[in-house]
């Protein structure tokens, strides 16, 4: 009989239906998990939501097999070191997403009506209904930053109050966002035109510390902040700085622990809570509900969709994951400024099969936030929040391409836009073969690449080189495929230093350049 161990509050529906399928499960949010971990420490199965599961958890439950977070967010599971030990660790994702859309219009009713100050108040027996003045939201421009899961609900909770809806998601097709109502903006515009601004964006190296000072000096006098996502995206000294003067409001229920004691946001907060976002009873159920069954079906189907760290199936080289990446980072940067509504891939010989393990670097290609080490269902889901459709085409194995792989994009309704790039591993090394309609480019891709596509002339490579040489660039590689039916060049040329956007400008004037890029990869 496999043991789970639920060191938290959770709902007991999660006990009850793994019991119910012959799991010996023991249910405990009041004793100390490390202790609670010592006295179970034959648990095989480790279901928590908030606790902090360390190496020092982890090796005190030598059976452990899987950690489920009944929840979205894990980062307070070490789960390198659990791979490490060979443990998944799977999530729940989506279960708490309403509960926290939900909070963020609770907490912009109640701050602007200023429900909690006046409760009190009212409670000390003083009538001070003129010092509660309020406002509505109702015909009010709301900006929202992060259009997954939380983003798109609370766009539809908001529609009674018929506001304008601006967003901010640079993976969100045009078509989608007209299709729920939203108006996709920049974050500039957002920040300057809102009255609201809601936060949904994950924290990670590209958003840590990106609301700042510069952003709350364009929001009009008496806008409101409202953070539910990550403590860490926000700075909060600029916002100091900056909130008395703009007579800003600001509403916050993220902190960089969850823990009991002062918080040194609370002087700047009109309304502070202790991380309640996923804190309702429906949240709670779905989320033990759906950690449940996952572990059932985990033992008992071997179904391993949400495994977060799950290591490479049998069989699959890691370097065509990278491969996968760099294929869709490169053609998305061919794409430019526009957003792909549509992928298409084939994967030829062995990689057929497997198809889903190259979504996620697929999806981290066309999305700086997507991480890599993400499951192929996060992959999946992300690009359908974002409007993306992606197809698997069946291929023709006759071609002879071996483990090969290619990547397509398309943009627009029409999808009358195409990039795309193919690619293979050579003698241990990510080998780009074509891109677009350049054929035989043969381009290792590791380093810095210069990019330039030009309606093909004699000298033009001589000019992009004496360019990068009068600011003392090294060129290190030259890739000239050609076009025939378009009549276009492709000059690729890789320098030892990642060339400035100036100097970009400057070569793209310079050979009338049609696509002039730069691109670096360092695996």
């Amino acid at each position: 009989m496999r043991k789970v161990l639920i060191p938290t509050k959770l709902d007991k529906f999660a006990a009850n239906l793994l019991s119910d399928r012959g799991y010996n499960v023991v249910l405990d949010a009041s004793t100390p998990i490390d202790e609670l971990v010592k006295a179970n420490s034959d648990a095989e199965v480790l279901i928590v939501r908030s606790e902090k599961i360390t190496p020092e958890i982890i090796d005190a439950l030598p059976n452990l097999k899987v950690v489920v977070r009944a929840g979205a967010g894990y980062n307070t599971i070490d789960t390198k070191y659990a791979r490490k030990r060979g443990v998944d660790v799977m999530n729940t994702p989506g279960a708490n997403s309403n509960a926290v859309a939900e909070e963020v219009v609770a907490m912009m009713l109640a701050a602007c009506r200023h429900l909690v100050a006046a409760d009190i108040s009212t409670r000390k027996g003083d009538w001070e209904k003129s010092k509660f003045m309020g406002r509505e939201l109702t015909g009010k421009t709301i900006g929202i930053l992060g259009l997954g899961h939380i983003g798109q609900l609370l766009l539809k909770r908001l529609a009674g109050f018929e506001m304008r809806i601006l967003g901010y998601d640079p993976m969100m097709s045009p078509a989608l966002a007209e299709k729920l109502g939203v108006e996709l903006s920049s974050v500039e515009q957002i920040f300057t035109e809102s009255d609201f601004v809601s936060l949904h964006i994950p924290e990670n190296d590209e958003t840590r510390g990106m609301i700042n000072r510069r952003l709350f000096e364009m929001m009009k006098p008496g806008a409101m902040l409202v953070n539910c996502a990550r403590a860490g995206i926000l700075n909060e000294e600029d916002l100091r700085a900056v909130k008395a003067e703009k007579k800003l409001l600001f509403c916050n229920d993220v902190y960089p622990k969850d823990v009991a004691g002062e918080k040194p946001i609370a002087d700047i907060c009109d309304l502070m809570l202790p991380h309640l976002g996923a804190n309702t009873f429906e949240a709670n159920f779905v989320a033990a509900k759906r950690a449940a069954e996952q572990t059932i079906e985990y033992f008992e189907q071997g179904i391993t969709n949400c495994v977060v760290n799950k290591a490479l199936p049998d069989g699959l080289d890691g370097k065509y994951q990278k491969l996968a990446y760099v294929l869709t980072s490169l053609t998305n940067a061919y794409l430019g400024k526009e957003n792909p509504t549509r992928i298409e891939t084939s994967f030829y010989g062995d990689l057929a099969k497997y198809a889903k393990w190259l979504t996620p670097p697929i999806a981290a290609g066309i999305a700086a936030e997507f991480a890599l080490d993400k499951a192929p269902s996060d992959a999946e889901q992300f690009l359908t929040d974002t409007g993306i459709d992606l197809v698997n085409r069946e291929v023709d194995n006759s071609k002879h391409y071996g483990e090969a792989m290619s990547i397509d994009l398309f943009v627009g309704g029409n999808l009358i836009y195409k990039a795309g790039a193919r690619g293979t591993i050579t003698e241990n090394n990510l080998m780009i073969s074509r891109l677009n309609d350049f054929d035989q480019l043969y381009l290792e891709p590791t380093g810095n690449h210069l990019f330039v596509e030009y309606k093909d002339a004699p000298g033009v490579i001589g000019r992009i080189a004496g360019i990068l040489g009068e600011k003392n660039i090294n060129i290190v590689d030259i890739r000239a495929p050609q076009d025939l039916k378009s009549g276009l060049s492709l000059t690729v040329v890789k320098t030892n230093v990642a060339v400035p956007e100036m100097l970009i400008d400057k070569i793209r004037e310079a050979v009338n350049a049609s696509k002039a890029f730069q691109f670096s990869y360092q695996p």
